[in-house]
């Protein structure tokens, strides 16, 4: 596997790529290009968490993707630590950055993708929470002037195939009208701090909020999506992903949707790989990932000869 961290802008390290690329060495050699999945990690849009980069890449790795995992423009500016509270505004990180670092990366793959093997029409966007927020962002501008007239591009050098978002945030419409009346304290500090470090200011308008609100922005472009979620997130209520699933019905977008009973926000790939407490540990959210897997081989599958495995193993030593 080639792992490789790229800076994407000059004089800036807070904004990293990191290649998870399945080697195509002796026998794997012949193999056609593969399809990628790029992942963003969440965090709130205050950092980009660890627990939600590696592991799920390696996850994705194992099922025979590229991955690549994007930490993207947030308030700390590549700082692990959460900043403390009230937080001030850094104008170069709030939205739209977090998502044109998305088309920054994705432009950065296809400008690789001969030497990586990456079949460009199959790179699916992934993300969680604040990062779930930010890839269907970009299944949902991908094609419009904020991506396109800023890069200069052809939109189809922007077009993701696929989007798979993990307990994603998708209205924020919806989470200001349920601020005071279903979160705690803690959650609500949180949620305002968090909107403050995306969008750049407190109290923004209805206006604003729905340019922001990917479950209000799906269009007959936005591509496919795998959502998985818990009715137990009590921090991005489980309606977000509700939300984003009855937009892309409404717009016959093919999609597939995962409600786990049980679980709490953040939990990742659910396994000991990513936790550091018990309560990231979830045996039933766990499935996502082969639930995932088995839905991308749907539309990722790889172009391989019919063969038995025995003419497969003669065929590589003949090589």
């Amino acid at each position: 596997m080639l792992i490789e961290k790229i800076y994407l802008y000059e004089g800036r390290e807070d904004i990293t790529l990191t290649t998870y690329i399945v080697a195509e060495q002796g026998e794997l050699a012949e193999v056609k290009p593969r399809p990628a999945v790029l992942i963003c990690p969440g965090g709130g849009y205050f950092n980009c968490s660890d627990r939600e980069a590696e592991p799920v890449a390696l996850q994705f790795a194992a099922l025979g993707y590229h991955a690549f995992v994007l930490r993207y423009s947030t308030y700390t500016e590549g700082n692990p630590k959460l900043p403390e509270f009230p937080i001030k505004i850094k104008e170069n990180l709030v939205h739209p950055a977090p998502v044109r670092d998305i088309g920054k990366a994705m432009l950065y793959i296809h400008e690789n993708a001969k030497n990586w093997n990456v079949d460009t029409e199959r790179i699916a966007v992934c993300g969680f929470s604040a990062g779930g927020h930010n890839s269907a962002m970009y299944g949902v501008y991908w094609d419009k002037p904020l991506l396109t007239d800023y890069f200069k591009v052809d939109k189809e050098m922007l077009k993701p195939a696929a989007m798979i978002l993990g307990y994603p945030l998708t209205d924020y419409v919806f989470m200001k009208s349920v601020r005071d009346t279903t979160m705690d304290a803690m959650n609500r500090e949180f949620f305002d701090q968090s909107n403050r470090a995306f969008i750049g200011e407190n109290n923004s308008s209805n206006e604003i909020l729905e340019k922001v609100s990917p479950a209000r922005l799906v269009s007959e472009s936005t591509p496919p999506a795998f959502i998985w979620a818990t009715a137990g997130d009590t921090l991005v209520p489980v309606q977000h992903s509700l939300r984003m699933a009855h937009a892309l019905a409404d717009k016959n977008i093919p999609f597939e949707l995962h409600i786990f009973e049980e679980g709490d926000h953040g939990l990742s790939v659910a396994t000991q790989a990513a936790a550091i407490a018990k309560s990231q540990i979830n045996i039933d959210a766990a499935q996502w990932t082969a639930l995932a897997g088995k839905w991308l081989d749907k539309r990722f599958t790889l172009e391989l000869p019919d063969m038995t495995p025995f003419e497969a193993m003669m065929a590589s030593q003949k090589k």
